[in-house]
């Protein structure tokens, strides 16, 4: 007797898990179970589909019905087995071929009249299905138009149990899905957002801050008082950033799909991610967690920017929560069971005042936080957490004067164009269509940052004066390096360490 077998897949995390229905159907009293560690909605699943198989497809089969699902050690969940257990139990009962469906991935929800609905995550579902070797895909019609981005998969549409029946019995054939999403997404590379740098005035330093951490990919601080622009810039970081790639826009959009709905609208105008999560945010809601681990908002981030204003604000526990992803690029929940793994490489813009009041170092307002307050309040930013920000800007409030200035400033564009030549060079660089200054390891650093005697004389007497720590010292020379690639210098010369070490006001001044 020839193995009864159909694929599908279970989403687990933010990663899919191609999964083998296998059915049975033997003598004995009617019954049906489902074994293989189902969730709830599995479970579920035993009366849509018996309700949807007495419907379409001539009755339950009444007898002895096993379905298991393997591997069996892996928690499986979701609604989309509904359709490969119908149609495993028909192979099963012989009314279908038992070579229906080789080679090719089932997903669906079954209604009780045996109308197939759409599932979430169909593209992670997809991709992994692609990894496996599997390139043929039946699914809900209303599923078809994003899965279509994924390549080299052919995807055919279903719109009722019994439309599968009679492609299966040679009755009917299913629509193939055919579209130039593809297309129009590699068209639409460059989108970005409509705010634009020539529209803020003054701030050319924390402006050249800003292009210096979008070319390295160097996380940044913004540190001022109320009023002084800091959400402002923050929010037009994305428009200096290097447009996503193809392979970007299905990671993005593999992360998205599994919690949105997600349409071919968003599809094309999706752009690098900009995430604010308010100050009350949870851990798990920061970096992921519950008792079935969701993605959170360093996952949401990825390929994109984490911007958390007002910082001190944040509880100096949830903050200390970012240390493992703004390293390894993810985060890692264990739980009793399992463990889950999700993507976080982001890029990190925090703003905060210098003080519970906000106007400590302003000339034009008084301080009236005591020193104990400014201490409690500073604390809550640990220094391994601000170790691993390259850059440290203070953003001043700008004069009257310079409010009314009518001058054109520099805009979103020419700053652009500059990010791109620098990552063009550490492309080059590196061998490297993702590594960046701001991700080098040490031997990379040591390999890459190398400076003259003059310039290893300057970052001396800087780490003895300033006592930085071992991160601190790289993160200099990782700014240094990004600066030179600015100015397409193929060394690090002096002027650009001295640059650099303007950047860590923490280090510099006891005052933020």
């Amino acid at each position: 007797m020839s193995e009864i077998i159909t694929y599908t897949a279970t989403v687990i995390g933010i990663e899919a898990h191609i999964i083998e229905v296998e059915a049975d159907v033997s003598i004995g009293l009617g019954a049906f179970q489902i074994v293989g560690l189902p969730d709830h909605a599995i479970r579920e699943s035993r009366e849509r589909v018996t309700a949807s198989l007495s419907n379409v497809a001539g009755g339950f089969p009444i007898r002895r019905v096993v379905v298991n699902l393997a591997p069996a050690g892996l928690s499986k969940g979701g609604t989309g087995f509904d359709l490969p257990i119908a149609i495993a139990i028909l192979k099963a009962d012989k009314r279908l071929p038992a070579t229906s469906g080789e080679n090719t991935l089932l997903v669906g929800e079954l209604s009780l009249q045996g109308r197939i609905r759409p599932v979430a995550g169909i593209l992670a579902m997809l991709m992994e299905a692609k990894k496996q070797g599997i390139k043929t895909c039946i699914l809900p019609r209303e599923n078809a138009p994003v899965a279509a981005i994924v390549p080299e998969m052919d995807i055919y549409i279903a719109d009722t149990l019994k439309d599968i029946i009679d492609f299966y019995t040679e009755e009917k054939v299913l629509e193939s899905y055919q579209d130039t999403l593809q297309d129009v997404l590699k068209q639409n590379l460059g989108h970005t957002n409509e705010l634009d740098y020539a529209d803020v005035k003054g701030h050319i330093q924390a402006k050249r801050a800003l292009e210096i951490a979008a070319a390295g990919r160097h996380h940044i601080l913004l540190i001022g008082p109320p009023g002084s622009g800091k959400s402002m810039l923050a929010s037009r970081f994305p428009s200096i950033l290097s447009p996503l790639s193809y392979d970007e826009i299905l990671q993005v959009a593999k992360i998205y799909s599994l919690y949105y709905g997600f349409t071919t609208e968003d599809l094309q105008r999706i752009t690098r991610p900009f995430r604010t999560p308010h100050h009350s945010v949870s851990g798990a809601g920061l970096v992921g967690g519950g008792s079935t681990p969701r993605a959170g908002e360093v996952s949401l981030a990825h390929h994109g920017v984490l911007f958390l204003d007002e910082l001190a604000e944040y509880s100096r526990a949830t903050l200390d929560l970012l240390r493992q992803p703004l390293e390894d690029k993810q985060i890692t929940i264990t739980r009793a069971k399992d463990s889950f793994v999700f993507p976080a490489d982001f890029q990190l813009i925090a703003a905060t005042n210098p003080c519970p009041c906000g106007y400590l170092g302003d000339a034009d307002h008084e301080c009236r936080c005591s020193v104990t307050q400014i201490t409690r309040y500073r604390s809550r930013l640990s220094g391994p957490l601000l170790d691993r920000i390259d850059l440290q800007i203070e953003v001043p409030v700008i004069s009257t004067d310079a409010r009314q200035a009518t001058t054109s400033f520099t805009s979103s564009k020419q700053m652009k164009e500059k990010v791109i030549q620098a990552s063009q060079k550490q492309k080059d660089r590196y061998q490297n269509e993702t590594l960046r200054n701001g991700l080098l390891k040490a031997k990379q650093i040591q390999n890459y940052c190398k400076l003259d005697k003059q310039s290893e004389s300057l970052l001396q007497l800087a780490v003895s004066k300033l006592k930085l720590s071992g991160r601190g010292y790289d993160s200099i020379l990782k700014v240094s390096r990004t600066i030179a690639d600015l100015e397409n210098s193929e060394a690090i010369q002096t002027e650009h360490l001295a640059e650099a070490l303007q950047y860590r006001n923490l280090d510099r001044s006891l005052e933020f």
